[in-house]
């Protein structure tokens, strides 16, 4: 049992330190992803050191102390999206007739050919805008169902897992499909406007992940999540980015744009809400993303049941406020973040003059 707990500590201490560096490699990013399954596996652990190691060797009091700060470092990490954390968003408050937006954001899986587990959420949950990721030429045919009650669309079909499609209820203008980072990887940018004629800039995003199979290293995704961040940083409209983010809520880099664009993330004292992967229970973590501005405060919040993808849909509800909302902030910006923003950026060649800005004079950056 001790050699047993020495390889279990060694390969926890090896899980935790690798993601310490800021290494793009697809095998350093990875180990971003799975904190809560990491946080579980140190717990389980250090269980097992209290009840089999021999205490009689002054060895297992190191692997005692290894096991704890491990345990409490994915803690750190994970603890702000579950209960026990203040919330970032305030609940939104009761009214009659609140100024509201809800937002169905959806991975299809492309490869997935029933659209009716889809269509049914949307046709329940009513949303003013559907996003869909993955979506293909069969997927537009079958989401075109939806415009005799959302007639406002944006639609760039690709048959390389990165297709886009927006539906929405509410009149769109402005609107742009670009290709920020990569040549064959969209995103898309609209205004959307609100009953009350409020107008909130949107951003879709979807970019690659790091992976064996896609792209080495994680500079291309992280490059489009710095760029669109600082395209809305110093936005005076309501701001809302939403997508597959192929990065988890508590990863390094999606901290970076939340600490960049200064938009708040509606999970943070709520919950994880983990959209992948719907068919495997043990590994799940949160991939696709809803942040928003100051502007905004909460009224749903949801993980939708399955569509036959890997994805599940996420179901977002926000309430407009008057101005801004006072009372909620998000993560602050150091320079060193600045500094890694423009390494980042630097690299693939890319700022954020190329992101379009719904409602905006495009000649002023």
């Amino acid at each position: 049992m001790d050699i047993t707990l020495l390889v279990a500590t060694l390969l926890l201490m090896l899980a935790t330190l690798i993601p310490l560096s800021r290494h793009s490699h697809w095998f350093v990013r990875g180990f971003d992803f799975p904190r809560l399954q990491l946080t579980i596996f140190a717990a389980l652990v250090l269980g097992l050191q209290g009840g089999f190691i021999n205490w009689q060797e002054p060895l297992n009091f190191g692997l005692l102390i290894i096991t704890t700060t491990c345990l409490i470092w994915h803690l750190w990490w994970i603890a702000p999206y579950t209960p026990i954390w203040p919330t970032e968003v305030k609940s939104a408050p009761k009214s009659d007739e609140p100024i509201g937006l809800s937002i169905i954001t959806a991975n299809v899986l492309m490869s997935n050919r029933d659209a009716e587990p889809l269509l049914a959420l949307v046709k329940s949950y009513r949303p003013d805008i559907l996003v869909t990721l993955e979506s293909d030429d069969w997927w537009q045919s079958q989401l075109d169902d939806l415009e005799s009650i959302m007639p406002y669309t944006v639609k760039c079909p690709l048959d390389n897992l990165y297709g886009m499609h927006v539906y929405s209820r509410l009149p769109l203008s402005d609107s742009e499909i670009s290709f920020l980072v990569e040549k064959d990887v969209p995103s898309i940018h609209t205004l959307v406007s609100l009953e009350n004629g409020e107008q909130v800039r949107m951003h879709f995003l979807h970019p690659a992940p790091p992976s064996p199979t896609e792209n080495e290293h994680s500079t291309p995704r992280d490059a489009e999540l710095v760029i669109v961040g600082r395209s809305v940083m110093k936005s005076q409209q309501p701001v809302i980015v939403t997508g597959d983010l192929n990065d988890v809520a508590w990863s390094p880099t999606t901290r970076l744009f939340r600490k960049i664009s200064g938009l708040l993330d509606p999970r943070v004292g709520r919950g994880m809400f983990n959209t992948f992967h719907a068919q495997w229970p043990c590994f799940r973590w949160p991939l696709d993303h809803l942040f928003h501005s100051e502007h905004f405060t909460l009224h749903t919040l949801k993980r939708l049941p399955s569509i036959g993808s890997d994805h599940f849909a996420l179901y977002s509800r926000l309430t407009l406020t008057p101005g801004k909302e006072t009372g909620q902030q998000g993560l602050q910006a150091e320079k060193s973040d600045e500094v890694w923003a423009r390494e980042i950026t630097s690299d693939k060649q890319v700022d954020d003059s190329s992101v379009p800005k719904p409602g905006n004079n495009r000649n002023l950056k």
